[in-house]
């Protein structure tokens, strides 16, 4: 790898874990530059200003997850199948990956300015829409999906049931009593989610 490719590969896992802990407002660029034990003038030579690495660190993180995404093949598995592999990776990937959704909470506050700026962030998730909505098509026409399923909609829902979840369990845990993060608790979480998803889908 060259040294240009190190140094940046270095300042955006560095501002990652320092967007994620602060947020952008919070953010600060000489402990990025500690964490990535670089000079701070070296970052403003690759990247301008805060604003534009964190667009750069939302790209790489929306980039990770659509590779893996990718990964799942689910063009070769049964519809059914395919529907229980998304939200068990959704799940999982968002558990293992906290990081991830402190950063979209925070592109969220400043209203996703930094991804509507980002011709390249918008893309990534065109390939994985286009594919559920395949995987629809197929099982509906083998007469085990209901018809009028959006794939936008039926992402957002298997996003969100993860990332309300796990976002919020802290206050979740607080007000019912109950600890959501323990592992009973979380394959409880993984089965409900996939009944209610393939609930829908699935024909009556």
């Amino acid at each position: 790898m060259r040294d240009a490719d190190r140094s940046q590969n270095a300042i955006l896992l560095a501002a990652r874990g320092e967007f994620a802990e602060h947020g952008l407002g919070g953010a600060r660029m000489d402990r990025i530059a500690e964490r990535a034990g670089l000079n701070k003038r070296l970052i403003y030579y690759y990247f301008s200003d805060k604003e534009s690495l964190f667009q750069a660190v939302l790209e790489q993180a929306y980039r990770h997850i659509w590779e893996k995404e990718q990964e799942l093949n689910l063009l070769e598995l049964q519809p059914k199948t395919a529907v229980r592999r998304l939200v068990e990776f959704t799940w999982t990937y968002y558990l293992e990956n906290p990081e991830f959704l402190t950063l979209l909470n925070s592109a969220s506050l400043h209203r996703a300015r930094h991804l509507e700026q980002s011709e390249q962030a918008r893309q990534l998730n065109s390939p994985l829409i286009a594919m559920l909505g395949e995987v629809l098509v197929r099982g509906r026409a083998a007469g085990r999906f209901r018809g009028g399923v959006d794939p936008v909609q039926l992402y957002v829902s298997i996003a969100g049931l993860s990332h309300f979840y796990l976002s919020n369990n802290s206050t979740l845990s607080t007000i019912f009593g109950r600890d959501l993060m323990t592992p009973k608790a979380h394959a409880e979480r993984l089965s409900h989610m996939c009944d209610v998803i393939l609930g829908y889908v699935l024909r009556g």
